[in-house]
This record gives structure tokens, C-alpha cells and sequence, in this order.
């Protein structure tokens, strides 16, 4: 049974509650405060499932057989009594003691409630090797929280421990949400759903050049199934460089998107999926709330319900007035609302980062090589969890290429490679907190950033010139001897040069007239900022 509070008994379609909730589409979560899609009385009172206290809902109970296969489902309002509170942190610990065989503290402090406990693990344990047979992606990536101190600045920034009372948290949430996308589709009523289509074409030729770059394939052809993805991430897991290899496929997924039409959510590997769980922060879940009370409440034959005798019917038109162009400018708004809510979490975080690495401008951390542009390197700290900025003209000095597919920076002239995933070590330099910008500078040179070419370089071999360079610089030449004047240069120039470039040399060849530090895209050849 998955019971979520019945938000769509309290907000009624066109009030005043309702506009507001539906211009903010979400609540927006920041460190240490949070900015609620509804009104706290609601949010944290009469929709909050507090101990001791009955509280409306709207139930999701389902049959899950052996093989974690849900084999039958129906939805019912109802009258929740909570009678205790458990934590994340409670339920990982019981679990723990279970499969370490240690039976105290938690398991000796909720024994009433052991056997409860202990056959939900069981079920989430059917309902994750579904989920890996099913071939869902899971991508493992690191969250972050911060600990302020008692003047309200960053103390502290930890890593959040993913446990497995959250794995079975959400894999009920899971297999409730989908049940609902079925429900909703075979009731043929318009519903939003929450869709998530497979990487474009170019994404995809992207991703597999990078891959091939480390002698990894990606299965599935030109249409790539999310157990080919699955694939990949089990093969790579143990490997130094995973946690590049897993940021650069995420990169590669295309974002989800509530529309009402149903196309499946390719990451979770599911046909069919809405969001059911979260009406309280979200507004696409309140619409779905509506819904399924609308074919409760209905005299329509539906099956998958259970109706309360004597509970008075509610006509479409006052709890689910939505048509399908209604939904599908529903789904668009609150696509970008949620964007804008990530945007804004973003925006503050960035910023109280910036302002705890003031204090520690001159400093030097360990990073990683976190992603690669035209115009830099961003550098992630290991300890910290802080993203800033290596400047293309903070490189060593040389001409760079950018070769985006292969997520990497290429020194023209010594063969130099700066490639996502190096581990680097960084000094802060400059910290803008206006513009939430860090800039590092190279404390050391990584191990892995010389190439081949840069050690024929040091032995004073010949560096290699681009055909098109060598006829810039035999023009050039040319024009020189029929001017019988000597000029500075011959047509090429790096990032280490100085003084001014004419305009002549400026065209004569890739990097001349530019100041250390330009780089260009892959292929093309032509310096940019």
C-alpha cells in the first residue's frame, strides 16, 4: 500500500490556492529553507502525515507477486492514522543490523514494528532485480549537503549517503507511479505524464565517440535501449575513470517533460509513467490526484477503483476541468517551472560556495577534470564538492584545440592533452561572488597531460604543421621577398607569443594575431574565445 495525502480534497480547481500553486508549479528546495508550492498550514499541517493524527489520502494498493511483477492494482480514498515516525536514517540502520546479523539499538527500539519493516525489504528486494531485468539506468551520481555555522555561513559540505531505506522508498514510489500511468491510460481520460524520450542523434554519435575513444561500445545500433546503457555503466564500474564515463551519458540523455502524450520514460524503462507521490511540491501530482478522484467519485464503470457507499459524486467540471490543449500548456508550464526551480537551487548554492571559498583564495585542492569547453576546464574538488574554472589562457602555454566529442583540449604545438576525468591539483585565484564564478589556476601539472607528441616536442623533434598553415606561411613569404622587407614571424603563431599581430598575420594562420589562451572547435580549425 503507497498512501499519499490527499492534497485535491483541500485545493479545489480555479481557487485562489489553486493559482497560486500552479503559477509556482513546484516547491523550490535551498539549503537550510524551503519555498513551498502550498501554504505551510497545508504543507507541513492538514497534508502532512504526522503521527497520532488521522489525515485524508488517496491509496495506491497493489499485488506484487514473487517475481516483483505487479499483477493487480486499485485505488481508493481513505483515512490514514500514522502511528509512528521513522526516519531515513532509522530504517537504513534496522536494515543494516538485519544483514549484519547485529540485532540492537534500532531493532531493539521499533521491535513492534520489525516484522512490518523486514517483509518491505523483502519486497523491495524483489522489486530491485525486476528493475535490473528490466534494464533501467541507474545512474549513481553524488548529492551534497551543506552545514552552516552559527552565523549562517558554510561550515562544512558532505556527501549524502544514498541508503537502501531509500532504494525501497523509491522503488514503491516507482511501482506506485507507473500504476497509475496504466490506470490513467486505460481509463482513456487526458492525463499528464511524465515522459522521458531516448538520446537524439547527435547526442548519441557524441556519446559513442567518446566511448570509442576508451575502447567501449555501446549496444543497440542506431536505437540504443536503456538496458544497452545499463550495460555499460556495470561493465565500467570499477574502472578509475566511472564516474566521467557515467557524467558524460547522463550528459547524453535528453531531460524529462510532462505532456499528455504518453511515449514512456526511456531511463526508468517504462512504458507508461506519470508522478503520483509528491502533490504536496508538486502540481503535476495534484493534477493526477484530481484525476483519479474525478473516476472514483464518477458513476462510470471503471475498473481499479473502490468506492466508499454513500460518497457523494463529484462532476468532472468541478474537480478535473482539463482538456487536452489545457493539459498540454499545463505540461509545457510546468516543464519550465521545474527547470526554474533547478536553476534557482543552483543559483543559491553556487553562491554560498563562492562565499566559503573567499576565505580560502590562495589555497590548493585536489580535483577532477570535471568538463571540458572551448574556453576552459572546470575542475570539481574532491573533499568540497566545488566547481571552478581553469582558463584556456591558464594552460600552459601553447594553442589549443577543442575537441568536444572526445571531451578533451589538444596543445597545437606540444601535443599537450587536457581530457575530462584528469585529476588535477588547483590553487584558488580569484572567487566573484556577483557572477557565482570561481577561477583555479594549475598548481602542478597532471601526469596524464603530455602526450606522445609534447616528449617528441622536449627532444626538439619537428612539430607537425597543418597543410593549410604551410601555404599561409609560403604566401607570406612570398609577399615578404617581393616587399624586400623582413617581417617578425612566419605566418603561424602560438599563445605564447607577444606584442600585437597585423591583420595580415591575424588570417595567416590558425592561432596568429590571438592571444594565449584562444582554442577552437574540433575539425574547423578556427580560433574562437
Amino acid at each position: 500500500i503507497v498512501a499519499i495525502a490527499d492534497v485535491s480534497h483541500y485545493v479545489k480547481p480555479g481557487s485562489a490556492l489553486d493559482k497560486q500553486a500552479f503559477e509556482r508549479g513546484n516547491s523550490v528546495y535551498f539549503p537550510n529553507h524551503v519555498v513551498p508550492m502550498l501554504p505551510e498550514k497545508l504543507s507541513n499541517g492538514l497534508c502532512s502525515l504526522n503521527p497520532k493524527e488521522d489525515r485524508l489520502c488517496m491509496v495506491c494498493e497493489m499485488q506484487i507477486n514473487a517475481e516483483g511483477d505487479v499483477t493487480k492494482y486499485q485505488f481508493y480514498e481513505a483515512v490514514m492514522y500514522s502511528h509512528a515516525r521513522l526516519t531515513y536514517t532509522q530504517v537504513a540502520q534496522i536494515i543494516e543490523e538485519k544483514n549484519s546479523g547485529d540485532s540492537s539499538n534500532a531493532r531493539d527500539q521499533f521491535s513492534a514494528i520489525l516484522p512490518h519493516i523486514d517483509a518491505l525489504y523483502n519486497l523491495y528486494s524483489r522489486l530491485n532485480k525486476r528493475r535490473n531485468e528490466r534494464g533501467a539506468i541507474d545512474f549513481d551520481t553524488q548529492e551534497t549537503r551543506i552545514l552552516f555555522d552559527g552565523q549562517r555561513k558554510i561550515s562544512q559540505i558532505i556527501p549524502v549517503k544514498r541508503t537502501e531505506a531509500h532504494r525501497l522508498i523509491e522503488e514503491c514510489m516507482l511501482a506506485a507511479n507507473v500504476c497509475t500511468a496504466q490506470f490513467l491510460e486505460k481509463s482513456k481520460l487526458p492525463a499528464l505524464y511524465r515522459v522521458h524520450e531516448g538520446p537524439s542523434e547527435e547526442r548519441l554519435s557524441s556519446l559513442r565517440d567518446f566511448l570509442g575513444e576508451l575502447g567501449i561500445g555501446l549496444g543497440g545500433g542506431d536505437d540504443p535501449q536503456p538496458e544497452d546503457y545499463q550495460r555499460v555503466l556495470r561493465s565500467v564500474a570499477q574502472r578509475d575513470d566511472a564516474s566521467v564515463i557515467q557524467s558524460v551519458m547522463l550528459r547524453s540523455m535528453s531531460q524529462a517533460v510532462y505532456q499528455s502524450e504518453n511515449l514512456g520514460h526511456f531511463g526508468l524503462a517504462f512504458d507508461a509513467y506519470t508522478h503520483f507521490t509528491s502533490p504536496i511540491r508538486r502540481y503535476s501530482d495534484l493534477l493526477v490526484h484530481r484525476a483519479i478522484r474525478h473516476l472514483i467519485r464518477s458513476n462510470k464503470k471503471v475498473a481499479g477503483v473502490v468506492r466508499v457507499k454513500g460518497a457523494a459524486e463529484l462532476a468532472r467540471d468541478n474537480i478535473y476541468p482539463y482538456e487536452l490543449p489545457r493539459l498540454d500548456e499545463t505540461g509545457s508550464h510546468l516543464s519550465v517551472t521545474e527547470r526554474r526551480a533547478d536553476e534557482a537551487t543552483r543559483d543559491v548554492v553556487n553562491w554560498l560556495k563562492c562565499e566559503y571559498l573567499m576565505d580560502h583564495v590562495g589555497e590548493e585542492y585536489s580535483g577532477v577534470v570535471s568538463a571540458v569547453t572551448g574556453f576552459g576546464l572546470f575542475v570539481m574538488l574532491n573533499d568540497l564538492y566545488v566547481e571552478g574554472l581553469i582558463h584556456v589562457t591558464g594552460l600552459p602555454k601553447d594553442y589549443y584545440y577543442h575537441e568536444a566529442s572526445q571531451h578533451r583540449m589538444v596543445g597545437e604545438r606540444t601535443g599537450r592533452v587536457f581530457r575530462l576525468g584528469d585529476k588535477v591539483k588547483v590553487r584558488v585565484v580569484r572567487v566573484n561572488l556577483d557572477e557565482r564564478k570561481i577561477d583555479f589556476e594549475l598548481a602542478e601539472q597532471p601526469k596524464s597531460s603530455t602526450s606522445p607528441a609534447a616528449k617528441k616536442s622536449a627532444k626538439g623533434a619537428k612539430v607537425k604543421v597543418s597543410s593549410k598553415a604551410k601555404e599561409l606561411a609560403r604566401e607570406l613569404e612570398t609577399q615578404r621577398k617581393s616587399k624586400g622587407k623582413k617581417k617578425k614571424g612566419s605566418g603561424r603563431s602560438d599563445t605564447a607569443g607577444k606584442g600585437k599581430s597585423s591583420k595580415r598575420r591575424r588570417n595567416a594562420a590558425p592561432g596568429s594575431g590571438k592571444k594565449r589562451g584562444t582554442s577552437s572547435s574540433a575539425g574547423k580549425k578556427k580560433p574562437s574565445r
